[in-house]
């Protein structure tokens, strides 16, 4: 394709709105769902680290 211009290019033939607000929405959701797991790992391994230190003072107390 050949626009000829940026401004072209950026109007998409009359669709850039739906076109680039199409990649804006997209980019948002991605960026979301990594910030997510990232959240959620820190979560799983926090939890994980205080059930773990319980069941060894647990142990150390039933010896």
């Amino acid at each position: 394709m050949n626009w000829g211009s940026w401004q072209n290019f950026l109007a998409m033939g009359g669709y850039g709105l739906y076109v680039w607000g199409s990649y804006a929405v997209t980019l948002i959701v991605l960026v979301a769902e990594i910030v997510a797991l990232i959240t959620r790992r820190r979560g799983v391994i926090e939890h994980l680290a205080k059930y773990y230190a319980a069941r060894r003072r647990n142990h150390e107390t039933e010896a």
